[in-house]
């Protein structure tokens, strides 16, 4: 696997490679990582990996100085993955002067996720733009975990007119249902064995809902209230529609999506739950 730092490094060894696929991420890589590492062979002649912690996407209480930084033991999982090429930056290779053009997702950003870390997606959306003027791949996967900065990529890339095709990668989850996370790493040992609650509870919300359930709002509540109630401090439980993370409405058949995150410890855990109310799934 080449390893490339500078941007004219990194455009001069892509040459010639082919249909470019590109999978970015913060390292610190997982199972779930390294998934999306595999199914991204499926889409191109060429895989490229990125790692960098974009500090655009930190809020000021967030955990950017503390976020893990592993990228030789990343290296290696790369490699044995049968990835092609990883561009590795430095934020003077990224950001050579302050970043004074940004992307800024529409009103939707501030939903959600985002109510709660104002800005988060605006700094996404900017160092993922970057990231496709660099590597020009005509492919890019993300995970579903993120649901909702999945989306807001998505309707980046096309009302942008970006000729890349977005795909979504399935949540990688442990044996016992929780998602896998880089920030699963602070969890301390009761916290861990507690986590699997969120998935839980995201199960027991679709099972309600296929079975005809349609206050979505009490569902919600009753989740929150269960996670509080054991130790977690949330900030969402939310059902909305795949199609755009809105309200569901008046029409009950419909694909739906249940999303929730919430802190336990020093870890703020999301998690989702995809939900086909048209056909039971």
């Amino acid at each position: 696997m080449q390893i490339h730092s500078p941007i004219t490094d990194l455009r001069l060894a892509l040459k010639n490679r082919g249909r470019v696929v590109l999978v970015p991420t913060m390292g610190n890589l997982h199972a779930g990582h390294i998934a999306l590492m595999t199914a991204a062979r499926a889409h191109g002649d060429t895989v490229v990996a990125s790692i960098f912690v974009n500090r655009l996407q930190f809020g000021p209480s967030d955990d950017f100085d503390l976020y893990p930084r592993t990228l030789n033991e990343d290296c290696d999982k790369l490699t044995a993955a049968g990835v092609d090429l990883l561009f590795a930056p430095s934020e003077s290779d990224l950001y050579p002067e302050a970043q004074q053009y940004h992307v800024e997702p529409p009103q939707s950003q501030n939903q959600l996720d985002g109510e709660f870390r104002p800005g988060h997606f605006r700094g996404v959306a900017t160092v993922v733009l970057k990231l496709f003027n660099i590597v020009q791949p005509q492919a890019a996967l993300f995970g579903k975990k993120d649901y909702q900065q999945l989306m807001v990529l998505r309707n980046m890339t096309r009302q942008l007119a970006l000729p890349i095709d977005i795909i979504g990668g399935e949540t990688v989850r442990a044996d016992d249902g929780l998602a896998l996370s880089s920030r699963n790493a602070y969890l301390s040992a009761a916290e861990r064995a507690e986590a699997p609650r969120l998935q839980r509870l995201l199960q027991r919300i679709g099972t309600a809902i296929r079975a005809g359930e349609t206050d979505f709002a009490r569902l919600e509540r009753e989740a929150a209230n269960e996670l509080d109630q054991h130790g977690w401090k949330t900030d969402y439980v939310a059902v909305r529609r795949q199609a755009d993370l809105q309200l569901p409405g008046d029409d009950r058949k419909q694909a739906l999506v249940v999303l929730a995150a919430s802190r336990l410890g020093a870890a703020r855990l999301i998690d989702n739950l995809e939900i086909d109310a048209r056909d039971g799934r």
